[in-house]
């Protein structure tokens, strides 16, 4: 679908919502489009990052409301598209593979919750951040919740989600929900970020990702038996004897994820 773009630059897949002239708001169909590109993305061993951004002057600013009458007028409807903002959302944070968020302009409601979903956030001065949800009367999704606690903390969250009020990018990144503020393009920057990583050991930055995710969300214990089989696969993977042999010979580890 064009309102969703992808290139490639490397081994970086960048990702663009392509809605500018919509501020890059969300419809229940971009959801769903969402998913399907991310679990792709998942299995191409020749994508080691990911970058995701939006088109123009704006992150994204959201569902589509203009389409709710349509696709969420009532508790049946609304369920499915929560459903669909779900799948997107699990997609992008359950990938294996680290994701940068590069922010421009508005990056509030399920934007917000996008660049939540992502192991880093890169904005230049101009973000703009929050969730409206209070002003519309939605309850916001707990998983959601979560992610946006254990980034910020529970205090900013409630900020966050009590004044409904949107933050600088400043007032972002002192709460922790920006990670580099740039000055000038944050895809330019989030790439070169993305390319710093793409040639480590992709079983050692699943595993750092699946572990630390777990902690981050308190769910140590549920994911440990898998988090234990994915230690014994890298320790008996074909990357583990590259790096060490490119160690012993002084040159940089060619990665091939298996």
């Amino acid at each position: 679908m064009d309102e969703i773009r992808l290139r490639r630059h490397g081994q970086v897949a960048v990702v663009t919502i392509n809605r500018p002239e919509k501020k890059n708001c969300c419809t229940k169909a971009m959801w769903t489009e969402f998913g399907r590109l991310f679990t792709e993305l998942e299995q191409d061993n020749d994508v080691r990052a990911v970058v995701l951004t939006g088109a123009g002057d704006n992150f994204c600013t959201g569902a589509d409301i203009s389409e709710f009458a349509e696709v969420r007028g009532d508790a049946e409807q609304a369920a499915d598209y929560g459903r669909q903002v779900v799948y997107a959302e699990h997609s992008i944070a359950e990938l294996s593979k680290p994701v940068i968020a590069a922010i421009r302009g508005y990056a509030v409601g399920g934007g917000c919750g996008l660049i939540v979903c992502a192991d880093f956030r890169v904005s230049d001065r101009s973000g703009q951040f929050g969730i409206p949800a209070a002003r519309l009367s939605i309850i916001y999704g707990m998983d959601g919740l979560q992610k946006l606690a254990s980034i910020v903390g529970v205090t900013n969250a409630k900020k966050i989600m009590y004044t409904a009020r949107r933050f600088t990018a400043e007032e972002a990144e002192r709460m922790g929900l920006v990670d580099m503020l740039v000055d000038g393009d944050p895809v330019e920057a989030a790439i070169e970020f993305a390319e710093s990583m793409a040639g480590n050991a992709p079983l050692s930055l699943m595993g750092a990702k699946i572990g630390l995710n777990a902690v981050a969300t308190g769910r140590m214990a549920e994911t440990e038996a898998g988090y234990r089989d994915l230690q014994m696969r890298a320790s008996e993977s074909e990357d583990y004897r590259e790096g060490r042999l490119a160690f012993m010979e002084k040159r940089a580890p060619v990665f091939q994820g298996r």
